[in-house]
């Protein structure tokens, strides 16, 4: 049950992503043709992972807090 919460809540965040990647983009064009949008693409991945990670951290600590107060 746990997991299936994560696992829609990180196709939620992906689903804008979906979107722009399929639109052609000046800019990316300018990062593809120099080969930097993988560079782009990393920095972007390693950002949401984080939040998603951090968000995650809070999600435990909220539950553990949660379930020391009702006792």
């Amino acid at each position: 049950m746990k997991s299936n919460k994560i696992i829609l809540s990180f196709l939620a965040l992906l689903l804008p992503f979906s979107q722009v990647l399929g639109q052609e983009v000046e800019m990316a064009d300018f990062f593809r043709s120099n080969g930097k949008i993988y560079v782009v693409i990393a920095v972007m991945t390693i950002v949401f992972a984080g939040i998603a990670i951090y968000l995650l951290y809070l999600d435990t600590r909220i539950r553990k807090l949660e379930k020391d107060r009702k006792k």
